[in-house]
């Protein structure tokens, strides 16, 4: 699918957010209790999404001018990868990452990693990511995965 990677700018903070936590109530919902989902969505209303501008590059992706993905780099960390329910399996999630792999190796890392959850392992094991390790926070687990990239 045709899509536009771009870096995110304050002005996409709403955009963003309900992508997130449009995404956490269809997607991840399959794999998560009704509580973990609610717990996580704090962490994305607008106003989160503006502080983590503060600390970390943030992207978006967007068909026809609309904001349908997003996702952030950390230093080596992957973060916050979603993709509209009604857009996945079309390439967007894979494009996202391609960007943030290369902006990785262009800061010279040689590792990247990602927390991923439950829903989203069986995609970044598809491009490459190793489980490393699986980290509970009270009852929500969250996979550590990881992934060598090429200099």
């Amino acid at each position: 699918m045709d899509c536009l990677i771009r870096i995110a700018m304050t002005t996409d903070a709403l955009a963003i957010s309900r992508i997130i936590i449009g995404t956490l109530r269809e997607s991840n919902a399959q794999d998560y209790s009704s509580e973990i989902i609610n717990q996580v969505e704090q962490s994305f209303s607008p106003e989160a999404i503006l502080h983590l501008f503060t600390q970390r590059q943030m992207f978006v992706a967007t068909v026809e001018s609309h904001i349908v993905a997003t996702a952030s780099l950390d230093q080596d960390v992957v973060r916050s990868v979603f993709v509209d329910p009604a857009h996945q399996r079309k390439g967007i999630g894979r494009q996202l990452m391609n960007r943030i792999q290369s902006i990785a190796i262009t800061e010279g890392r040689d590792l990247l990693r990602v927390p991923s959850s439950i829903t989203a392992e069986g995609f970044y094991a598809s491009l490459g990511f190793k489980k490393i390790r699986d980290e509970f926070h009270a009852s929500e687990r969250t996979i550590i995965m990881a992934k060598k990239l090429e200099l």
